[in-house]
């Protein structure tokens, strides 16, 4: 839905900060003073954000993009011809292992983990293997938390593991505490 990433844009820009949002097609209103650029797929997204990279100083990359993409695109509709289908699919880029490969020591880089087990475990290997500063973990099947809806459910990790875990809250309040970290 974008809901956490809108709500870390407007905190941001309501803090002060120069935002530049990378969006996937969202039914979101963009925040005032925040600079969107629309993307349609996870290639156009690493472009956007890569792209933009060397002129940041925060990074924050809260979107789940899809590990995955088609192979073959079809130019037309897949007509039903037999009892089942394959499609072969291909491994998207991982933008944020890209950007924690290229960060610069003047940069701040935020990730996010949605799991559905080991959430300590798996936030940690995580921030260690794509080099970011902080992870935000959320177990996105605990009821309140993850995607589509307003509230979430999240714990902080940095290098020295966990820094915070906060309780139910909106999303723009996760977003503040995160701000604050950052």
């Amino acid at each position: 839905s974008g809901k956490m990433g809108y709500a870390i844009a407007e905190e941001a820009v309501r803090m002060g900060a120069k935002v530049t949002l990378v969006s996937g097609p969202s039914a979101l209103s963009v925040p005032e003073g925040v600079q969107l650029v629309p993307v349609q797929s996870a290639l156009d997204m690493r472009e956007a954000v890569l792209s933009r990279l060397s002129e940041s100083h925060l990074i924050i990359k809260a979107a789940a993009v899809a590990d995955y993409r088609p192979a073959v695109v079809a130019e037309q509709k897949i007509k039903k011809k037999a009892d089942s289908l394959t499609l072969e699919l291909i491994k998207n880029p991982d933008i944020l292992q890209e950007v924690g490969s290229l960060k610069t020591a003047k940069q701040f880089v935020i990730g996010f983990a949605a799991e559905t087990e080991s959430l300590d475990e798996h936030a940690m290997d995580k921030l260690k293997r794509k080099n970011c500063d902080l992870i935000v973990g959320n177990d996105v099947s605990q009821e309140g938390a993850g995607f589509g809806v307003d509230t979430n459910v999240v714990r902080f990790y940095d290098q020295n593991g966990l820094v915070q875990a906060l309780p139910i809250q909106s999303k723009s309040d996760v977003a503040r505490r995160l701000l604050e970290l950052a």
